[in-house]
């Protein structure tokens, strides 16, 4: 499936100024995918290691000894001979292996001319647990669930896909019923891949809600696994919240929506740890409309936003007749 981010890899292969780049973003929005892809069609040769479950590779790296020496490492691991400029390395869920991160400032200052990509899907997490980051040393782009316009092209409809982004309003215009019909779907069906696949596929609105739900439960695996065992309740008190705060009237996110006399100070840490692990987005209001909006930015006053519509409908439970057809939600 299209994604633009596909754009910006290239671009950065290009760079005479390349370093090694960090893709981040949540949990199955699709960064191996795209990386995978990537070196398919750019490159001669792929190597992929992925930290969570290759336990050699994590020791190459905490027994460290310079760059030079880890691309043999890999090379030999990986039974790849890895050359420059038409070998991608891969190095994935890198938030497992905290030496690895350290790892990126060698390959930038070593060996600049080996490709090299990193994708973790809790890198915000992992940062805050005082890993050390290559500061000046890498690249970075993020990735997030597929847009209105990448659905349109999943959905077959590339001209519409560029109508739209070409703001061209004749055809727009003319074909607005089925761009609305199309944007029920996404709404319902949301931009994560897997999700994206099924219906695309024909596997109807029920097993995308289940494979929606398959997501949600694997967020909340990684609240218990990863995040300190005393603010794991109160994450999942924010995250259940989310809904129903965006359904309110309120201008801001309310404290004492998520218990009786709740304050900020007991739960900006899990607030903090939903966004580090791009689960969510916290938007704050401004106090005037004025450029730069970050002047007049009101850090007391904010609303959080789940980083998918498809999960937001599958959190609540709505019903696809709900969004697929009515008027109500919609």
């Amino acid at each position: 499936m299209y994604r633009a981010v596909i754009e910006d890899l290239r671009h950065w292969k290009q760079s005479a100024n390349r370093k090694p780049l960090i893709l981040q973003g949540a949990r199955q929005v699709g960064k191996t995918y795209i990386l995978k892809e990537f070196g398919r069609s750019e490159y001669a040769k792929t190597v992929h290691i992925s930290f969570d479950r290759d336990e050699k590779a994590r020791q190459f790296f905490n027994e460290g000894g310079g760059a030079e020496r880890l691309i043999r490492l890999l090379s030999a691991h990986s039974e790849t001979d890895i050359t420059p400029d038409d070998t991608l390395i891969i190095l994935d869920e890198i938030q497992e292996c905290p030496a690895a991160l350290e790892a990126l400032k060698y390959f930038c200052e070593e060996t600049p001319q080996y490709h090299i990509v990193v994708a973790g899907s809790l890198l915000g997490i992992s940062l805050h647990g005082n890993a050390s980051f290559p500061v000046g040393k890498v690249d970075m782009l993020r990735l997030f669930p597929m847009t209105y316009e990448e659905f349109l092209a999943a959905m077959g409809r590339q001209s519409l896909m560029k109508a739209l982004h070409e703001q061209d309003w004749e055809i727009i215009n003319n074909m607005d019923e089925v761009y609305i019909d199309l944007l029920r779907q996404y709404y319902y069906v949301g931009g994560m891949p897997e999700a994206v696949l099924a219906y695309i596929e024909g596997r109807g609105p029920q097993e995308v809600r289940q494979i929606q739900e398959r997501i949600l439960a694997a967020y909340r695996y990684d609240f218990s696994k990863h995040a300190p065992s005393n603010e794991v309740p109160r994450i999942n008190m924010v995250w259940d919240s989310i809904p129903s705060q965006l359904a309110k009237d309120n201008k801001k996110f309310i404290y004492g929506a998520l218990k009786k006399g709740a304050r900020a100070a007991q739960f900006e840490e899990a607030i903090q740890w939903l966004i580090d692990a791009g689960l969510a987005y916290k938007v704050s209001r401004v106090s005037d409309i004025k450029m730069p909006l970050k002047f007049y930015e009101d850090f007391s006053a904010f609303k959080l936003f789940l980083l998918d519509v498809g999960l937001m409908g599958a959190l609540v439970k709505a019903p696809s007749s709900l969004v697929l057809i009515g008027n109500d939600i919609f």
